[in-house]
């Protein structure tokens, strides 16, 4: 199968390795997830085994990829701009084995997934499909061409709990190993019995990488238990050191003053204490090289993120929300009707639903009225963050609201909290990947004090490592939060109420 041999990866902008003497094999059988923090690579290194055009404009490699012969079928992130403008018939066409499959191999390949093999022949723009269709009809090209194997990024972004849940039996019932990226832990609990985590630690100047054959949770924990025992131990030969070390100052400052005192009529005792003075100094030439060989406490690239001030909150029985709306529609399309949701005090709320059912839409609205009041400080997150974001500036500049060098300090302070590197932060919002983009509206969100959020997808571009600490924060807030998600982790731990919106409204669960 797939081998990879002492894989380097650099990055020309800036020369940062992001993957170090990497070695992998892909057997049959494996369900391997890469896992890492926003930014390390993850999507890249899932190119370079597909394609290494895909990269060449931005990265340069050393080692060896070797494919055998493989074909892969590789799920990309997003659809390209011409994909989304053709028809679904037109995408089909472009795969070269769809005019030689026959109508039962089609139709295997549709009932696989979920779908009428009439669809492959539709004239509906791909562009209009719901996320979930979108996702399908990408696996339905990729098995058209009968692959020997599967290269899925970011699969599970942008589809609804049902189609999250097909997903995973996809995954599970495959007969051919999968090598995929998500952020969603609940898929990856479910799925991946292969884990590889890569990391970049020290201020991101150093890359590596952890491959284990196990499942997500065991992976976690066994990580957790092995780096707080290493933490114990070396602070306590740290602890053990330093009393050793008071020690060996004060037999060396005993030393140093009889050294002084003695009198220059006596030589032997001169010679005696100067002995003793090179036996000490030896002592701590031996105590500096135990030292070296300590156990360290362990350098990790663990998710860091700012909570909100515990002065940001919204009364216990403040109406937040009181909205009512006949009908949701889009391009004259009714996608629901009779609309109601109240919101008091510090509730957090999720609305839940197929794809295509008008979530997002609805939270647009419910953003527009919440933004304009002026006895609340609201805060829009949403899922396509260049609505808010001027790609061209860097993220000091989009935070800075004075200009002020204090308010700059500031800044430069949370970014750094958040693991943004000094010159991250001098790089324009274009070159951040979109786990650092969510983290830059997190900021905002706090900076501002804002006391009520709405969310569009909070979690979906934070790693499995982010989520539980975003998770952590939002649970913490004493605001209000009207969100949006198929983050089953988020659903659970965050939010007090869930809704279903539905063609005839919002159904509380």
């Amino acid at each position: 199968m797939l081998q990879i041999k002492n894989l380097t990866v650099t990055h020309l902008k800036d020369l940062r390795t992001i993957l170090k003497d990497f070695s992998f094999t892909l057997n049959d059988g494996d369900k391997a997830v890469i896992i890492g923090e926003e930014g390390n690579g993850k999507s890249t290194l899932l190119k370079l085994i597909y394609d290494e055009d895909l990269v060449r404009d931005y990265v340069e490699f050393t080692g060896e990829i070797i494919k055998n012969d493989i074909k892969f079928g590789y799920l990309a992130q997003e659809l390209s701009v011409e994909q989304k403008s053709q028809s679904v018939f037109e995408f089909c066409s472009k795969v070269p084995s769809f005019y030689d499959l026959t109508p039962k191999k089609l139709s295997n390949i549709a009932f696989q997934l979920g779908l009428n093999p009439e669809m492959f022949y539709s004239d509906q723009i791909v562009g209009t499909l719901s996320g979930g269709e979108k996702v399908k009809l990408q696996f339905a090209g990729i098995l058209m061409a009968q692959p020997d194997a599967l290269l899925l990024d970011e699969p599970s972004n942008d589809i609804d709990i049902d189609t999250l849940e097909w997903l995973e039996k996809f995954i599970n019932s495959c007969r051919l190993p999968v090598l995929f990226i998500s952020h969603d832990e609940t898929l990856i609990e479910r799925t991946a019995n292969v884990i590889i985590h890569i990391e970049q630690v020290r201020r991101k100047t150093l890359s590596r990488y952890t491959i284990e054959k196990m499942p997500y949770r065991q992976y976690v924990e066994e990580r957790l238990s092995l780096l707080s025992h290493q933490e114990q131990v070396a602070r306590k030969e740290q602890s053990e050191y330093e009393k050793q070390q008071e020690k060996f100052r004060q037999i060396q400052a005993k030393v140093e003053h009889q050294q002084n005192a003695i009198s220059r009529g006596d030589p032997h005792g001169g010679r005696l204490l100067k002995k003793k003075m090179k036996a000490v100094k030896s002592m701590g030439k031996r105590f500096e090289k135990e030292h070296e060989n300590m156990a360290q406490i362990p350098d990790v690239e663990e998710a860091i993120m700012v909570k909100f001030s515990e002065d940001v909150n919204v009364p216990n029985g403040k109406a937040v929300l009181n909205f009512e709306l006949d009908k949701l529609c889009v391009e004259n399309r009714i996608l629901s009707k009779n609309i109601k949701l109240n919101v008091t005090g510090s509730e957090k709320i999720c609305m839940i639903g197929k794809n295509g059912i008008g979530k997002t839409t609805l939270l647009k609205v419910i953003a527009e009225n919440l933004l304009a009041r002026k006895d609340l400080k609201a805060a829009y997150m949403p899922q396509d963050y260049e609505d808010l974001l001027d790609l061209t500036v860097t993220p000091v500049e989009f935070l800075s609201v004075t200009g002020h060098k204090d308010e700059i300090t500031k800044i430069r302070t949370f970014l750094g909290s958040v693991k943004y590197t000094a010159d991250e932060m001098k790089h324009s919002i274009s070159e951040m990947s979109g786990g650092q983009k969510a983290k830059l509206l997190f900021l905002k969100m706090i900076l501002d004090g804002s006391n009520v959020l709405i969310l569009d997808e909070p979690t979906r571009n934070f790693s499995p490592i982010s989520n539980p600490v975003i998770r952590d924060v939002l649970k913490s807030y004493s605001g209000a939060i009207i969100s949006i998600s198929h983050d089953r982790k988020y659903i659970s731990e965050v939010c007090d109420k869930i809704y279903r919106l539905t063609d005839t409204g919002l159904v509380m669960l």
